[in-house]
């Protein structure tokens, strides 16, 4: 009886495989829109050329950009072996993402509890748990962001730092041989290239469980887990100091990405009211144990916050969708724990439901179901028009100029490069972006004349405009294709 038992899958597994075929079929249906041109032209720029690829959405060099991390890098190879567009590795990378991020949940939470239930009641928590106001942000997990951000970067850090954490819960717990402490350390340094500001979370995360669990250590085995986290940042530093791409050391200050992320602080309570019904189970904790860790990542990531905003580095803010994650897995646990159930845990379980089927019928259910079947007219994802329409007369490399903030955002990832890049980039300096931008602003003028154009066009390679219905093509450009459902104008010049 006990093999048949073993031979049982869980309900994690059974429910996260559902999981995994709806949410994947759910971001594959969810067109081309927001950041997604950027990963995709990231995965054309390394297309094109893997060891010394150009800026990712400028004809410019792309040396110093932080695009360039072991996964995109992974993605490019993976382009131009099998000769996929970049917006089609990117959209199939939402399936690897996903996986990732479950099996990290299911080994994180295990570390947490041995409550069967408990992962599968974490992940229903983290996805659904956030607010009544839509939270569209990449890093936010829950159920409708993460139809538009599954195949992004974030996703798969996010993934790797639940690894982490668990891998960290166990040494920290039980110690282990230094190669595992090795692993670790590889792993973070591995979080922080992909993606730097989810690492900002992981790393508050593992340095939780290392002050929680690891500085409890018996002393007779004190010395061993010392040199296995002094091992673990020591290997996390080769890989981050031996990456050929971009040095991180050279974000440290960037506030170029800043201003972007100030509207971050917008409507909080709004966005994640809901994920402090987990608040409860997180001081019932705090009272079993001063040195919870999922008390410490909490308050850690917290302070981390509001550094963001004292400060005015409101990129910080990036990491809002992680710090919820102690609130949502403290309930999770609390509520898989051993029956019988106490008065506070049956009215938490209630508040729990109720909070679960509120958000789901308020922000999240245009997640899952789509529009064509959809009874009442739920929210759903961002539905950005296609550019294909232009992207098939234009060569890959050539230089487009538009300030159309669809197309500025969704063209370079079909491989054309624009005159001024949508984003920030460390590998072009703020001032020479911002003068792309005035050039462009000064070709599109009404009052522009044919000798200003005529500069902007040879100063910057220009090959293309694409207008929006308001502006006028000049004189010398050649009208070539119209955008079916926006209206914009595709024209040739030069």
């Amino acid at each position: 009886m006990g093999g048949r038992r073993s031979l049982r899958p869980s309900p994690y597994l059974v429910f996260g495989t559902l999981f995994w075929v709806l949410m994947t079929a759910a971001a594959w249906r969810v067109p081309v829109c927001c950041d997604f041109g950027q990963h995709a032209a990231v995965v054309e720029r390394l297309k094109a050329d893997l060891l010394d690829p150009a800026h990712p959405m400028a004809a410019a060099p792309g040396d110093g950009s932080a695009y360039y991390s072991p996964y995109a890098v992974l993605q490019g190879l993976i382009a131009k072996v099998t000769g996929l567009a970049g917006w089609q590795v990117v959209k199939l990378s939402g399936a690897v993402n996903l996986l990732v991020l479950l099996t990290g949940i299911g080994r994180f939470v295990k570390a947490l509890t041995p409550s069967r239930w408990a992962p599968l009641l974490a992940l229903a928590c983290m996805v659904l748990l956030w607010g009544t106001k839509m939270a569209w942000w990449s890093g936010y997990l829950g159920l409708m962001s993460m139809t538009g951000h599954l195949p992004f970067p974030s996703t798969f850090a996010i993934g790797l730092a639940f690894w982490a954490w668990a891998l960290t819960a166990r040494l920290a717990r039980d110690g282990g041989p230094l190669l595992a402490y090795a692993g670790l350390g590889a792993l973070c340094g591995l979080i922080l290239l992909i993606h730097p500001i989810s690492s900002v979370a992981a790393m508050i995360g593992v340095v939780a469980f290392v002050l929680g669990w690891g500085l409890r250590a018996a002393p007779e085995r004190s010395r061993r887990p010392a040199l296995g986290w002094a091992l673990a940042a020591l290997t996390a530093a080769l890989v981050i100091l031996t990456w050929p791409y971009y040095s991180v050391f050279a974000l440290l200050g960037d506030s170029s990405v800043d201003g972007i992320h100030r509207q971050l602080y917008d409507a909080m309570p709004e966005r994640f009211w809901l994920a402090f019904l987990g608040l409860p189970a997180l001081v019932a904790r705090w009272r079993r144990d001063r040195r919870d860790p999922l008390v410490l990542m909490f308050v850690l990531g917290a302070a981390t916050i509001a550094y963001g905003w004292v400060s005015g580095h409101y990129t910080y803010g990036r990491i809002m969708g992680l710090t919820l994650i102690p609130l949502q897995f403290a309930l999770a646990v609390e509520l898989a724990g051993p029956r019988p159930w106490t008065w506070g845990r049956r009215v938490l379980a209630t508040l729990c439901g109720a909070g679960l089927a509120l958000s789901f019928l308020s922000v999240q259910a245009g997640a899952v179901v789509p529009r064509a079947l959809d009874p009442v007219g739920f929210d759903q994802p961002p539905r950005w028009p296609s550019y294909d329409w232009a992207a098939r007369h234009i060569a890959p490399g050539e230089v487009v100029l538009t300030d159309s903030y669809r197309a500025t955002r969704s063209l370079p990832g079909y491989g054309p490069n624009l005159v001024a890049p949508a984003w920030p980039d460390a590998s072009m300096a703020e001032t020479e972006r911002a003068r792309r931008s005035q050039a462009v602003r000064r070709y599109l003028s009404a009052g522009s004349t044919p000798a200003e154009r005529a500069a902007v066009v040879r100063r910057f390679g220009v090959r293309w405009l694409l207008l929006t219905p308001q502006q006028r093509a000049p004189r010398e450009a050649v009208v070539v294709a119209w955008g079916p459902h926006t209206g914009e104008v595709l024209a040739r010049v030069g």
